[in-house]
């Protein structure tokens, strides 16, 4: 995955484990003032979003940004679907995605980057049961490696 060196706001803790992340892209939000402040407080979830290509444009749907408390007639739904920017020629890899069975645009990461509110989507993949198990099973594996190397370093 790329970096992004940004101040990351939300993250999707729940994507990397329900869905395999075959590519991830940063796009920007089409948002309100009230929303960037509300945002810049720490104030989103993104654990239940998800991403739409609609004609030409993605739309991301299900991001709960609260509203902000000093921001009163400016405050706007708190799920209500934003658009995202992203170039064409992206857009168009992403059509290409999507039209293949099972493939979804999920919310990885909200960030700011030079003071622009952006956001990670993840091209994903549901995982089945089995595969979840999998990766619970490595990285209890992988823990208790560590933990024995630790312990080793110790004795040293």
């Amino acid at each position: 995955m790329k970096s992004h060196n940004g101040k990351v706001i939300a993250t999707n803790r729940k994507a990397r484990h329900e869905y395999f992340i075959e590519e991830t892209l940063e796009a920007g939000i089409v948002l309100v003032g009230t929303e960037v402040k509300s945002i810049r407080m720490g104030k989103v979830n993104v654990k239940e979003g998800y991403a739409q290509v609609e004609g030409e444009e993605v739309f991301l749907h299900g991001v709960h940004i609260s509203p902000y408390e000093k921001g009163n007639i400016y405050n706007k739904d708190p799920l209500r679907v934003r658009k995202l920017l992203l170039h064409k020629k992206e857009i168009r890899k992403l059509i290409g995605y999507i039209q293949q069975k099972g493939y979804t645009l999920i919310p990885l990461e909200v960030y700011l980057k030079n003071g622009k509110v952006k956001i990670s989507l993840g091209v994903a993949k549901g995982k089945a049961i089995h595969d979840k198990r999998r990766d619970i099973a490595k990285r209890d594996a992988d823990r208790s490696i560590q933990k024995a190397l630790r312990e080793r370093q110790k004795q040293i």
